[in-house]
């Protein structure tokens, strides 16, 4: 416990301040508006309530870009139009790119993954046969974006539909979830790691790999944290990375107190620096 408590102090002395200076990497990203939408990991709160910096920050000095942020505690894919139209209200255009990093809360409330698209069939013109000069009618199968709240899949194509539509011409990036560990936040927010299935059956596993499918089915690209930013919770040389990695009393909490869900300072530079070397990779600006 006393070691990992010097390895931490040892590590938050030695990061960055997150003061407004040049960028450490000159690149396209270098004044970018960059939008955020997220869950608790992303929440500009916890930067207010002194619990850690954030990845957001980290990149405004990394890459010198200018944050919005909309990222809210516990917030699942189905509360990102609503971040959405607050993001339209209060800056309408003015935003170069957008990044939603969600879907950690959909897990942990067992959304089920559901599908993409239902399927059908229709009557639909297609060229017809050689010499034809009109086309013929043939029954083809079709399928249709599912568009249900009560389905991951169902959420994220509500999601992309608003911010497709609101925004054609700007840069629109998904992040995976990271890792998982567990953690006892309170009483009445007990969180297992991710080994244990959720109440619906599906690991964490899901929930990523359909934020890594959507790229495909909306066209925009993804980053995945969950692979490159190298955070394991559930490994004891990872613990410098987590808010509160190890086992404490506390009376609020029926004498449990613990946090390897979310990243504390280091936690969130690592993603930040996985993050800046990918994002060097996309444009940040399509006008």
């Amino acid at each position: 416990m006393k070691k990992i408590a010097l390895v931490i102090a040892l590590l938050c002395l030695t990061l960055p301040s997150v003061a407004k200076q040049k960028p450490e990497i000159k690149s396209q990203w270098q004044g970018a508006r960059v939008a955020y939408l997220g869950d608790s990991i992303t929440d500009k709160r916890q930067v207010e309530k002194g619990q850690n910096d954030t990845y957001w920050l980290f990149l405004e000095q990394i890459l010198g870009t200018e944050s919005f942020v909309y990222g809210i505690s516990g917030h699942e894919w189905s509360q990102i139009p609503g971040q959405t139209e607050k993001l339209i209200a209060e800056h309408g255009q003015e935003v170069d790119a957008i990044m939603i990093f969600v879907g950690t809360n959909d897990y942990n409330s067992s959304v089920p993954i559901g599908d993409w698209y239902t399927e059908g069939y229709v009557d639909v013109e297609v060229t017809g046969p050689k010499g034809m000069k009109t086309g013929v009618v043939m029954r083809r199968k079709h399928r249709t974006l599912v568009m249900d709240n009560t389905t991951v899949c169902g959420r994220i194509n509500i999601a992309m539909s608003q911010l497709k539509e609101a925004y054609p011409t700007k840069q629109i990036i998904l992040l995976t979830p990271i890792h998982r560990g567990d953690a006892f936040l309170s009483d009445r927010n007990v969180q297992p790691d991710e080994m244990h299935a959720n109440g619906v059956g599906e690991y964490i596993d899901a929930y990523v790999e359909a934020v890594k499918e959507a790229g495909n089915v909306w066209a925009v690209p993804v980053i995945d944290l969950n692979a490159i930013s190298g955070l394991y919770p559930m490994a004891e040389s990872n613990a410098m990375y987590w808010r509160r990695p190890s086992l404490e009393k506390s009376t609020n909490t029926g004498g449990r107190r613990r946090d390897r869900l979310h990243p504390n300072t280091a936690g969130h530079l690592r993603m930040a620096q996985s993050l800046a070397y990918q994002l060097l990779g996309y444009p940040a600006k399509f006008e």
